[in-house]
């Protein structure tokens, strides 16, 4: 088997069409196609098949695309080892996180990589999916910075590697001129009858602390505006007397910082975990894992200074 043509076969996989893995590898969709056949030639068993007009893996072919990613693993390694030897590290990396994981550590990661011409290049882009979509940003970007609920099966291991980052609690966010700003916790039962300003519909914080709030109190939640951006809320809520679910760490703006109070939930435990998430392949190269050391050190030092 070809090495190329498993790397093929893999980008079908994570793309689900022959014209977006032309797109993705920069070549024409009839050299994909010579490709997956010729990967077909070498194979006892059907890896393709059609699908209306879409041409999809089958089951065979999801096993071995999943058997490719160590493959081509193993080459990254390879690859890898010389460029160690070498001390070649100063390549183009690529990240992308959610907007507040963006906002609170992307400074600080462009400042290092600007400091450092003989390190990694990186190169940042925000990303609003849902929980679902973020491994599947990893068939575009070297690091993904994503995050799922606390308590959530972990990412598809077959497809990317994950690295903790940290869990991150989610706390109750009020305006400094809130009757609740002056105490040091909520419950609850507190902040039933307030006015919220939550996720959208279908994004992980708002179910979870709808939840919550209905199993604690046996009452729906008040959402009244319903805002993704955590700057926007904290605008809202600075302003107005709605209250909001804000992260701990990331997700309080420095424009915000002296108007906007975070108040930790006595009663239950919301948060998230925050990983990055790599393909494997990807995740041996010596320039993505120095990116990957450094955004894990601003992560840890942002998240100190809003202990301290």
């Amino acid at each position: 088997m070809d090495v190329h043509h498993l790397r093929t076969l893999r980008e079908l996989r994570d793309r689900g069409s022959v014209t977006a893995v032309a797109h993705a590898l920069h070549i024409s969709p009839s050299a994909v196609s010579q490709q997956l056949a010729a990967l077909q030639r070498a194979t006892p068993i059907a890896l393709t098949e059609q699908r209306g007009r879409v041409l999809a893996l089958t089951a065979a072919g999801a096993r071995v695309a999943d058997a490719a990613e160590d493959v081509l693993a193993a080459l990254a390694r390879t690859e890898g080892a010389v460029d160690d030897f070498l001390s070649r590290s100063n390549e183009a990396v690529t990240v992308t996180a959610f907007h507040s994981a963006a906002l609170a550590w992307f400074p600080a990661l462009i400042e290092q990589s600007a400091s450092d011409p003989s390190g990694p290049e990186v190169h940042v882009r925000d990303e609003d999916v849902s929980t679902e979509e973020f491994p599947l940003l990893a068939a575009d970007y070297d690091i993904v910075i994503a995050h799922r609920p606390l308590g959530s099966a972990p990412w598809q291991s077959a497809r990317v590697n994950a690295i903790p980052v940290m869990d991150e609690p989610l706390d109750v966010a009020v305006s400094v001129s809130h009757r609740l700003a002056t105490r040091s916790s909520v419950r609850l039962s507190e902040v039933v009858d307030e006015v919220w300003t939550a996720a959208h519909e279908g994004f992980p914080l708002e179910p979870l602390l709808a939840q919550a709030v209905s199993a604690s109190t046996g009452r729906p939640l008040r959402i009244a505006h319903r805002v993704n951006e955590f700057n926007v809320a904290a605008a809202i809520i600075a302003r107005t007397n709605t209250i909001g679910l804000l992260p701990r760490y990331t997700g309080l703006g420095p424009s915000f910082a002296d108007q906007v109070v975070l108040l930790p939930i006595e009663d239950v435990r919301l948060g998230r975990h925050v990983d990055l998430l790599t393909r494997r392949d990807t995740g041996a190269r010596r320039g993505v894992r120095i990116v990957v050391e450094r955004i894990a050190q601003i992560a840890a030092e942002r998240s100190g200074e809003l202990h301290s």
